[in-house]
């Protein structure tokens, strides 16, 4: 990467700004510098950050990049247009889900933050300051949002509600109460209690002022769901070409899934087999610290075994922690990759129940390998480290879901092609989740575009998808409970796209090997492969399918 480069220059100094615009994602993503301060979620907040991303996609364009700077500039260009348009069609002031908004980006920050020394804690304690004036700004931009027809709809704002009214209850006095037993921290109960007072007052803000206004409807329309899928895959997507092949996907992954459950108990459908695998104590881990120890033991097996054999592995990579999240948010798993200096090593977190004490290795053990390695830990900490090929945009900001979430999705299938899923019981699991994706792509697109269930598929043929046809089809369909369920359903209605993009992306991947593999001949070697295409960083599949053919 030459130092003179215009196109790289561009893409860094961005990096900088964003930073600067939006400390809390800045933080989350490994950037260093902010960590005092919160983002600006005010109206005034959203338009600097369209500002900028104006900005940088007028300087992007007026360049002609060279061989040393073509690809940047089209992950740079692709990333930051649909940016720009996101904020033109006012969907990021109004921004508001239960997985993936500032209400969680704010009390999830804290999560990242070192905590070892007074010096940490008071960066804390600044952070924690600006808590309260942080959430009122936002409080404005939801309201703006609102009143512009661009609010979120009332499931949303209702279920978001309910997680600030968790963490109210106390979550950052109890957090900070770890600063009591470092010398020379300070005391911090005073900024805690009213962190955790703006958020109850958010959650009070949230049931009495907006939601009498929210809309009712949850489906975002063909339009607009458009829009999204491909800011979450980085390509045009066809959602009726794409819900008709997730309904060819759920049945060839149902049929191989039930060949499975035949194995392990013969005659048995695929629910009784769970049953029978959720009753073998071989499977059993009990309360969270057994789940813990669990995770990180299957982690580093799979780093050791993998590496130097299946993918090149740089010794900062070997660092993977496995935590268990604090309760409030949604159930499930996620990663957090490192920061720019490997100082804070990528992590994985586990989110459960918070009554949950009985937990089953089977129907974890293929997420292992999805949020760690080979899957996001390698693919996300591997573009951390490529300084020397790839600046900062592309290390650190260039994420696309359908590209990591396929991806990691792929590392799921490489682990059974590779021989560690092999046990009928970790086959049964990993297959068991590659159901519940291909419903995702059914579910995703079928709600918000609020689709025709098709005939000859036995469920409610002929009805247009609802959010109750949509739980009932995950437990009826798949192998998730009903806590998991719900939880999903809400997922897919305020993130319209990203559900859809892990099976799409898993696609694009396999194509894209399948064709190194024809191009290349005898001499393909699959190592050379993965080690290439996650040397390349994040980008969109349109940018990956091309990149991948021209390298």
């Amino acid at each position: 990467m030459r130092a003179d480069s215009e196109v790289h220059s561009i893409c860094d100094r961005y990096v900088d700004d964003f930073a600067d615009a939006d400390p809390v994602m800045a933080t989350l993503l490994g950037i260093t510098g902010r960590d005092d301060q919160l983002t600006d979620y005010s109206p005034a907040g959203y338009a600097a950050r369209a500002d900028l991303a104006h900005r940088a996609a007028s300087a992007i364009a007026s360049t002609t990049p060279d061989d040393d700077e073509r690809i940047a500039r089209a992950v740079f260009a692709e990333r930051i247009g649909i940016e720009v348009e996101l904020h033109d069609a006012g969907l990021r002031l109004g921004a508001l889900n239960v997985i993936a908004s500032p209400v969680q980006d704010v009390r999830m920050v804290f999560d990242v933050m070192a905590s070892d020394t007074a010096e940490d804690w008071t960066m804390i304690g600044d952070r924690l300051a600006a808590v309260p004036k942080c959430l009122a700004g936002l409080r404005d931009s939801l309201l703006t949002a609102q009143q512009r027809g661009r609010g979120a709809a009332m499931r949303q704002v209702l279920e978001t509600a309910r997680q600030a009214e968790t963490w109210a209850a106390g979550f950052f006095a109890t957090f900070t109460a770890a600063a009591e037993h470092v010398p020379g921290a300070p005391d911090l109960a005073r900024v805690a209690s009213a962190a955790d007072r703006a958020f109850g007052e958010l959650a009070m803000f949230l049931r009495t002022e907006l939601a009498p206004h929210a809309p009712r409807a949850d489906a975002v329309g063909e339009d607009t769901y458009r829009l999204w899928s491909r800011y979450f895959t980085g390509t045009a997507v066809d959602p009726h070409a794409a819900y008709a092949w997730g309904w060819t996907e759920l049945d060839r992954i149902h049929r191989e899934l039930a060949a499975v459950a035949g194995r392990i108990a013969p005659g048995a459908s695929i629910a009784s087999a769970a049953a029978v695998l959720d009753a073998d104590t071989d499977y059993h881990l009990h309360g969270r610290t057994a789940l813990q120890a669990w995770l990180q033991e299957t982690s580093d097996r799979a780093l050791d075994a993998l590496g130097g054999v299946h993918f090149e592995i740089p010794d900062e990579l070997m660092a993977l922690e496995c935590r268990i999240a604090p309760p409030g948010g949604g159930v499930g798993a996620y990663y957090v990759g490192p920061s720019e200096d490997f100082r804070r090593p990528g992590r994985m977190w586990w989110s459960v129940e918070p009554r949950r004490e009985l937990f089953l290795s089977w129907r974890e053990i293929s997420t292992v390998y999805h949020e760690g390695v080979p899957g996001h830990h390698l693919q996300v900490a591997t573009a951390v480290r490529e300084a020397r090929s790839l600046n900062r945009f592309q290390r650190l900001l260039s994420f696309v879901d359908g590209h990591g979430e396929g991806w990691a999705l792929y590392a799921e299938r490489l682990m059974r092609e590779l021989g560690f899923l092999d046990e009928d019981g970790a086959l049964f699991g990993m297959l068991a989740e590659q159901l519940f994706r291909a419903a995702r792509v059914v579910l995703d697109i079928g709600l918000h575009l609020e689709l025709p269930i098709p005939s000859g598929t036995g469920f409610h043929e002929g009805e247009r998808w609802t959010p109750d046809l949509g739980r009932e089809f995950l437990l009826t369909r798949t192998l998730k409970d009903a806590t998991t369920a719900r939880d999903e359903i809400a997922r897919y209605l305020g993130w319209p796209g990203q559900a859809a993009a892990y099976k799409l992306g898993e696609q694009a991947w396999l194509a894209a090997r399948e064709d190194a593999r024809l191009r290349a001949g005898a001499s393909f070697d699959l190592k050379h492969f993965h080690t290439r295409a996650l040397r390349l960083g994040g980008m969109g599949l349109d940018t990956l399918r091309t990149q991948l053919v021209l390298d």
